[in-house]
């Protein structure tokens, strides 16, 4: 009987303490939408290059570890690439940064990490490599409603192309709203 009555209050401890585990990470979580403007070129091509107007949007996901500092992972679609011999040459990609986020009590806040880009389609075939790496970092405003707007730059850490060895880069102005 003692026995039973043992692994009863573990079971129940363990339960409960499973509930609170999982509320407390979801309180920390939170969830939104971006969009905005790309300007991006390569860089270290051994071709002439001008930037090309992109965009991105997708979907935001915060997750809090103090009031201060939080990790945020995005998933975006990226159109980017540049102008080589006035012909527009854009890569469209699934582009997943996840940065260290710093925001001070008054809502600005600066970010940095790591993104990768997964080539989802391009217009001149095989031209680019399916993955693209890079680091970001930006600076930004987010008010206490939610509604925030940033600037980033990603430089490719890796090479972006199969013909010829460059890197991409690219300037990000964005509008989001975190619920």
């Amino acid at each position: 009987m003692k026995k039973l009555l043992a692994i009863s209050f573990v079971l129940a401890s363990s339960h409960s303490f499973g509930q609170s585990f999982a509320q407390g990470v979801f309180s920390r979580l939170s969830f939104g939408v971006k969009a905005g403007v790309n300007y991006s070129d390569y860089m270290n091509a051994n071709f002439t290059t001008d930037p090309l107007i992109g965009f991105h949007a997708g979907g935001i996901v915060n997750f809090r570890l103090t009031p201060k500092f939080s990790i945020q992972e995005e998933f975006l679609f990226s159109s980017q690439g540049a102008k080589i011999q006035d012909v527009d040459q854009k890569v469209y990609y699934l582009a997943v940064p996840v940065l260290l986020k710093y925001r001070t009590p008054l809502g600005l806040y600066v970010e940095a990490g790591a993104q990768a880009g997964m080539r989802m389609h391009e217009d001149v075939e095989n031209f680019s490599k399916q993955l693209d790496y890079g680091a970001a970092a930006g600076v930004g405003y987010q008010s206490k409603m939610g509604l925030g707007f940033g600037v980033r730059y990603v430089a490719g850490v890796s090479s972006a192309g199969n013909v010829g060895d460059f890197r991409s880069g690219v300037a990000q102005g964005s509008v989001f709203y975190i619920f």
